[in-house]
């Protein structure tokens, strides 16, 4: 069973967890409470991560975390609710301040 470590509100949390675990649903079923979440659809951000150890198990990032995220996803932040947990990874939510992007309405162009 893959191990995450879990870096947030000046704690570290380690836990093990089932392979192909989403991490948004095991906070959403109190089994990772410390972790920041919220939409679970990657559409707000609150899930921001910056990744330690273990990118190189992951898939690469998704259209919604590119369009999250931006450039950010070069620099190792993923969303959390977007990610398929198969090896051990080490993830960190202290000092993050990802804004969702600004939606657009019709009107502008």
């Amino acid at each position: 069973m893959p191990k995450v470590i879990l870096h947030v509100d000046g704690t570290t949390i380690e836990q093990e967890v089932k392979d192909n675990a989403n991490l948004v649903v095991l906070a959403g079923t109190r089994q990772l409470p410390k972790l920041k979440y919220g939409c679970g659809m990657g559409r707000c951000t609150k899930c921001t991560c910056i990744v330690i150890n273990g990118a190189d198990s992951l898939a690469p990032p998704n259209w919604k975390e590119e369009k999250m995220l931006g450039e950010k996803v070069n620099e190792g932040y993923r969303l959390t609710c977007q990610l398929t947990i198969q090896q051990d990874i080490e993830i960190s939510q202290e000092n993050i301040t990802i804004q969702a992007p600004k939606k657009k309405s019709a009107y502008q162009a």
